[in-house]
């Protein structure tokens, strides 16, 4: 089985750096696991690794798509295992890095999507209830035919609502037994899988702190251009967090101060299911920075000694 390693860990916890680090001392390369990096022009609120930090070690799925393109866990699958054929063929290993869990476990478990076909008429029904009735309307529907479902996905996740709907209304079965029985699959790589951790109020000091930051580096003005480029609060890429807040402020709903608290309560609520997923994959080492005294020189050493440990040396 060919060696994969996969970083992650909720938002703001240090994946980048560390990821880089890794990367160097294995001779890897990195795909990115994030739903939002994918676009071009969204830098500053997707937290997007800039080309300097990378530090010479080539990245996958970053900046592939326009702002007004659709992105989802299929078309993250297949873009992804493309960079790992490229990575393998470079004779190199693939380290998948970013925070998107669903994603990191379709590629992992090889989920198979393909019997699931979007219907435009019944997406774009879906669609209107969203708009014209509410987020939570729509994920009421879902809470009625697929209550885990409902649990694990967020109401202002619209596009995953769709989808498990969409699955329902076609199969008749609840996708989150569909990605239940398919995440027993046996994975086809010889895989470590690392969570990054650390203690909560650390984490969600450095999630403010990261926002501080985002508006000093001209968040607000990113979010504008993009408006007027033609972007609603529909469109996917303005569902991320630090940018479906910025429209009521544009509206003149609340001030600038309240979008910031908003982007920073809607990131700690987000690092908080990203580690209640994470608990629940099997397979998993966990890397808590409490363990290490916040030495990530420590903390790289373990990861290369359990690496070595399970795909022999590097």
């Amino acid at each position: 089985m060919k060696p994969l390693i996969i970083l992650t860990g909720p938002t703001a916890v240090g994946k980048t750096e560390l990821s880089i680090r890794l990367a160097k001392a294995v001779n890897g390369e990195i795909i990115s696991a994030d739903s939002m990096q994918v676009y071009k022009k969204m830098d500053i609120g997707t937290a997007k690794i800039r080309p300097e930090e990378m530090q010479g070690v080539k990245h996958y799925l970053i900046d592939c798509l326009e702002p007004d393109e659709d992105f989802n866990v299929v078309l993250f699958q297949k873009m992804a295992k493309d960079a790992m054929e490229k990575i393998y063929d470079a004779g190199h290993i693939p380290i998948i890095a970013g925070g998107t869990g669903f994603y990191i476990q379709a590629l992992l478990y090889d989920i198979n999507f393909d019997n699931v076909n979007e219907e435009s008429e019944y997406r774009k029904y879906l669609k209107d209830i969203a708009d014209k009735e509410g987020n939570e309307v729509l994920h009421g529907m879902l809470a009625k035919v697929d209550e885990k479902s409902a649990k694990d996905i967020h109401p202002n996740n619209v596009k995953r609502v769709i989808r498990a709907l969409e699955y329902f209304h076609q199969t008749g079965k609840k996708i989150s037994e569909h990605n239940e029985e398919q995440s027993q699959n046996v994975s086809p790589y010889n895989f470590v899988y690392f969570v990054l951790n650390d203690d909560r109020k650390l984490l969600y000091e450095r999630i403010d702190r990261r926002v501080d930051e985002m508006f000093e580096e001209g968040l607000e003005q990113e979010v504008k251009r993009l408006i007027d480029s033609g972007l609603t609060r529909e469109s996917i890429s303005m569902q991320g967090i630090g940018y479906k807040e910025m429209f009521d402020y544009f509206d003149g709903m609340y001030d600038i101060d309240t979008a910031k608290e908003l982007i920073k309560q809607d990131t700690r609520h987000f690092a908080k299911r990203q580690l209640t997923w994470f608990r629940r994959e099997k397979d998993v080492t966990w890397i808590n920075y409490e363990n290490y005294n916040h030495s990530k020189d420590d903390m790289l050493e373990a990861m290369i000694e359990i690496i070595k440990n399970k795909q022999g040396e590097i």
